[in-house]
């Protein structure tokens, strides 16, 4: 199984362009809690949904998102 893990920059560029949960949850049709649990790591957004949230932030995806980790050798 590979051990890989997504990290995200989400709160530092949102404090970066002073927007508080509940702008970004409203500029991307979710709830301010689905942005407090993918800022903690409790949750991974779908790939639809880090496109949204990267957009709204005015961001590169790589930007907003990392995945850490390896793949398992083949």
């Amino acid at each position: 199984m590979a051990d890989m893990t997504i990290k995200n920059r989400i709160r530092v560029l949102r404090f970066e362009r002073r927007m508080t949960q509940e702008e970004l949850a409203i500029r991307v049709g979710v709830s301010r809690q689905t942005i407090m649990s993918i800022e903690n790591g409790h949750t991974n957004p779908s790939v639809l949904l880090a496109f949204k949230v990267s957009k709204a932030l005015g961001a590169n995806i790589e930007d907003a998102f990392q995945v850490e980790g390896k793949l398992m050798p083949v």
